[in-house]
């Protein structure tokens, strides 16, 4: 058995979506539960889980905690989990109808403990197709090495395992035994790599082997714009700090030449002047990487968000 567990905060219209979308499962009603936490939303949630209730032949627990952070409510999920296999999705994750069969599948050839399972997410096709998503997904598209911000699949094109920095928790499972055994980290209270941090642990004290497979697909409908890019890479520096104090070894913080071309992309005239490039030859990417630098620092810095 599955047990799905969803992390949800004030976003009750596409949680019902996500929900809808878990209901179409191929797999046997006693294969799979859903649990869905809601971490200190104020919103309608509550009224949309108890009317899909009444719809649905599925088996579905809903529980309510205060606001503490993604990290902590699927800490709590895990502790409710029946089943042998615990699943992460955002609530902005609408999985294919053989998600859950495609998870227990690979389990079912990989039982070990320290084995985990990476499915593999597209943006929602209602989004729009434009430069700005094109950057956050593709690992690549600067340089051959930088990009992909939120996803870089690209990188695992051909590839059956993925390392630690794939550990993307909108459609990732592992066994449930070893989550309880290594819970994600509490002192990540705010976005921003708690997920990453939990995969290097596993790699490092459990032997962990993280397992790829496009065949468990979902899409990812979550609007982004140029403030929400400069939002997430602000809070991923200030992330970085934590997670360099815990794991000095990755240099996550970077220093030296690293730190000074961060500084040179990310200062005033450069990012001005890949803005010009962007309004009138196209090179939105470029910007949008420049950005991403001058907000990442300003995280790490500490300073005040300048979006």
């Amino acid at each position: 058995m599955i047990s799905i567990v969803i992390p949800t905060y004030n976003r009750a219209d596409i949680l019902k979506e996500c929900l809808e979308h878990l209901a179409r499962q191929t797999c046997a009603r006693e294969e799979f539960e859903v649990i869905v936490v809601n971490d200190g939303g104020s919103d309608s949630t509550a009224q949309v889980v108890s009317e899909f209730e009444k719809q649905h032949l599925m088996t579905l627990r809903y529980f309510e905690k205060e606001n503490e952070g993604q990290g902590i409510a699927r800490n709590f999920g895990v502790q409710q989990a029946k089943g042998e296999i615990v699943a992460f999705i955002g609530d902005d994750i609408l999985v294919d109808e053989t998600f859950a069969a495609e998870h227990l599948k690979m389990h079912a050839a990989h039982p070990e403990e320290q084995a985990g399972v990476l499915g593999f997410i597209e943006w929602d096709p209602r989004l729009p197709k434009t430069p700005l998503y094109e950057f956050l997904t593709n690992g690549s598209i600067i340089l051959g090495r930088y990009g992909g911000h939120q996803f870089a699949y690209e990188k695992l094109e051909g590839a059956t395992e993925a390392t630690y920095d794939f550990f993307y928790t909108s459609n990732i499972s592992l066994k449930t035994s070893l989550l309880k055994k290594f819970p994600f980290d509490t002192s990540f209270l705010k976005y921003g790599w708690e997920d990453i941090a939990l995969g290097y642990q596993l790699v490092k004290e459990a032997g962990f082997r993280l397992f790829y497979t496009k065949q468990a697909f979902a899409y990812h409908y979550h609007p982004m714009d140029e403030e929400s890019l400069k939002k997430r890479m602000y809070a991923i520096g200030k992330a970085a700090v934590l997670f360099d104090q815990k794991y000095p070894e990755l240099h996550k913080i970077p220093t030296g030449k690293k730190l000074l071309a961060f500084q040179i992309l990310g200062s005033a005239p450069v990012v001005g002047f890949f803005k010009l490039l962007a309004n009138f030859l196209g090179w939105y990417h470029w910007y949008y990487f420049a950005i991403s630098k001058k907000y990442f620092l300003e995280g790490v810095s500490g300073k005040a968000f300048s979006g």
